[in-house]
């Protein structure tokens, strides 16, 4: 499977900020919400927190396309899940990089668990 990867530049907006925008699904009614993402290798990775029935996860795996939004810029992206070790390590690593507050410190703990590292995605270019 051919991988799309992002503009280099939306990649580094993404690097620098700290939330980024998602709405999952091309038809569906979901709102743009905000998400921690993490660069690893020029490449988005996200992880879900909540596996809520219908939230942007369970959404994603239902219809992979989606939006996302940097700041007054928005992208169609496809949501790809990754299954390899050693991203989800590096995801992780960067999660604990870019989130180094003591509020974050719980979430950054909390993604490591075997059932958030399972929803370890990939936003491409659709």
């Amino acid at each position: 499977m051919t991988r799309h990867r992002l503009p280099r530049s939306v990649v580094a907006a993404i690097a620098e900020t700290k939330v980024l925008g998602v709405r999952a699904g091309a038809r569906s009614e979901h709102r743009f919400i905000g998400i921690w993402a993490v660069v690893v290798d020029g490449r988005v990775f996200v992880r879900s927190w909540s596996l809520k029935p219908r939230g942007w996860y369970t959404t994603f795996l239902a219809d992979p396309r989606g939006t996302i939004r940097v700041g007054e810029r928005q992208l169609e992206v496809r949501a790809v899940p990754v299954r390899g070790a050693r991203i989800r390590d590096a995801v992780e690593l960067a999660y604990a990089a870019k989130y180094p507050t003591a509020g974050s410190r719980k979430f950054v703990r909390g993604f490591r668990t075997p059932r958030r590292r399972e929803t370890t995605t990939e936003f491409v270019r659709r």
